[in-house]
């Protein structure tokens, strides 16, 4: 069964690639975009998703701008290092795709798509969650409604990637991540320390490449100075690590694939408080039977990489391929 999606993204490298899977991906429809700060500004963000939009001819799907800076109030701190100027990496946007000048306001369209669907979509939200967190204080009974909330974000007895202890869509805006936790009835989260392991090699990377090359798939040869711009970072900082992970991949794949992940249902508690913990995810792990009175919430610990993997390839070779023959105008280079 096809599952009606609708996106919070901050639209760097791995959001930008979990996009374009979940296009391909027979069992996801993408029905709205939220596009948002984060690893880019909100206006890079939105110039972000129109290339994309341009280069896949998915004009149908209505693009939403979201939040410009966290609830924090703090300036956002950007990691061009891990995703690059423009949150391409590596890749460079032809110089005839303008920028656009209106950042604009349609928030209200979140209430919108999820009333059309009448609880029959999904929320996914790859990113910040300060868009996320906006649409509970706003709509929370519209909110409510929607089948399921996944989030990509914190770590749960596993390091940070931000601090120590910290995970960078968590840290980036804990209080907005402290209204989600609190309010979502439905919330499943996949953390880090499942994430981390979802690694797209560099050979398979290659193959994506050669794939897309002998197809002269203009979207499909977006992903490799992509990937190798976020696998340098990763070798940077992981030497022996052999790709980059799809965080944001794994967690789209992970709605329709119940039967290859293997959850707990946990408490959980955001740190937002100031200090060395700050923006700390803490989950209550105890074997015991009185646990802390958190919201408790569905927590991926494992996966079938194997499963994963092979879908995420097939749908970045096969069904991508199939749908530029399919329609060749709308992946005419961007």
């Amino acid at each position: 069964m096809t599952k009606k999606v609708l996106l919070f993204a901050d639209f760097g490298i791995d959001d930008i690639l979990a996009i374009i899977y979940a296009y391909y991906e027979k069992s996801i429809q993408i029905v709205g975009v939220v596009a948002e700060y984060g690893n880019v500004t909100k206006k890079t963000a939105i110039r972000n998703a129109r290339y994309l939009q341009r280069n896949t001819g998915r004009y149908d799907i209505p693009l939403i701008g979201g939040a410009e800076r966290s609830m924090i109030g703090d300036p956002a701190i950007y990691y061009p290092e891990v995703h690059g100027p423009e949150g391409f990496g590596g890749y460079v946007v032809n110089e005839d795709f303008d920028e656009p000048e209106d950042v604009f306001e349609n928030f209200h369209q979140i209430y919108d798509i999820i009333e059309k669907y009448d609880g029959n979509i999904t929320i996914v939200c790859i990113g910040r969650l300060t868009s996320l967190a906006t649409s509970f204080i706003l709509y929370p009974e519209t909110v409510e409604k929607v089948n399921g909330i996944f989030v990509m974000g914190g770590s749960f007895n596993f390091p940070g990637n931000v601090t120590p202890i910290a995970e960078a869509n968590i840290f980036g805006d804990p209080y907005a991540a402290n209204i989600v936790f609190n309010h979502a009835s439905n919330l499943t989260i996949f953390p880090l320390n499942v994430t981390q392991r979802a690694i797209l090699t560099s050979e398979m990377v290659n193959y994506i490449d050669q794939v897309s090359k002998m197809q002269n798939n203009h979207l499909g040869m977006l992903i490799k100075p992509m990937m190798d711009y976020y696998w340098q970072f990763y070798k940077s900082q992981i030497p022996i690590i052999d790709g980059a992970p799809l965080h944001d991949v794994l967690t789209l794949w992970g709605i329709f694939n119940d039967d290859h992940i293997i959850y707990e249902i946990k408490p959980v508690k955001i740190v937002t408080s100031l200090g060395s913990g700050f923006g700390q995810t803490i989950g209550d792990f105890r074997d015991f039977v009185q646990l802390a009175e958190y919201p408790v919430h569905r927590i991926a610990m494992k996966f079938d990489y194997d499963v994963f993997i092979e879908r995420v390839v097939t749908v970045l070779t096969v069904e991508l391929n199939k749908s530029f023959h399919g329609n060749k105008t709308s992946n005419e280079p961007g």
